[in-house]
């Protein structure tokens, strides 16, 4: 018996066509997708900042414009008029605590905000700056002395403060010691 065999193609079998792996795409893919993210999320963010910073909506008046002479002597107090002059009875201040941190037996840390209400009767004047002294007490190491800035007659300026209380029992207080009239 012969062994008979197939005669051999004019061509080569063809080779299977390597794979290609998707790794690269899932990568470029997946990167895409972050930095569109990162653009839209940074679009956002502009747009609502935009929209913070424009001022609120205006109305117009129907009224007729005012004559410029009038409308300026209409801002400005009247050079007649007197203003309280501001003392530190003038005022009374209360503590707000906006942080606690306590440490059992080691005491805390606090920060306090000075809440101060006029008591006054007579019109406080809108063009001066009023600095107000006023000492705080609770802290382990002694009075704190801070100062904060009355202008426009009810906006307040000031800087948290931080103390240390020797315990979580520790009364804060504060008294104004001083009011001084800057400008006006």
């Amino acid at each position: 018996m012969t062994d008979i065999q197939p005669p051999m193609p004019d061509f080569p079998p063809p080779t299977p066509a390597p794979k290609k792996s998707r790794t690269n795409a899932i990568i470029i893919g997946s990167a895409t997708a972050v930095i569109a993210a990162v653009v839209a999320t940074g679009v956002v963010v502009v747009q609502v900042t935009d929209d913070d910073s424009k001022p609120a909506a205006t109305t117009k008046s129907t009224a007729p414009d005012a004559d410029p002479a009038t409308a300026a002597t209409a801002e400005e107090p009247d050079p007649a008029t007197t203003f309280a002059e501001l003392t530190a009875d003038s005022f009374t201040i209360e503590l707000r605590t906006t942080e606690r941190q306590c440490f059992g037996s080691a005491g805390c840390n606090v920060t306090v905000e000075p809440d101060l209400t006029y008591t006054g009767l007579e019109d406080i004047d809108p063009n001066a700056v009023y600095q107000i002294t006023y000492e705080i007490k609770g802290d382990e190491s002694g009075p704190v002395i801070e100062t904060a800035e009355l202008s426009d007659e009810t906006s307040l300026n000031y800087t948290p403060t931080s103390i240390s209380t020797r315990s979580a029992s520790t009364k804060v207080s504060a008294a104004i010691t001083d009011v001084v009239a800057v400008g006006g």
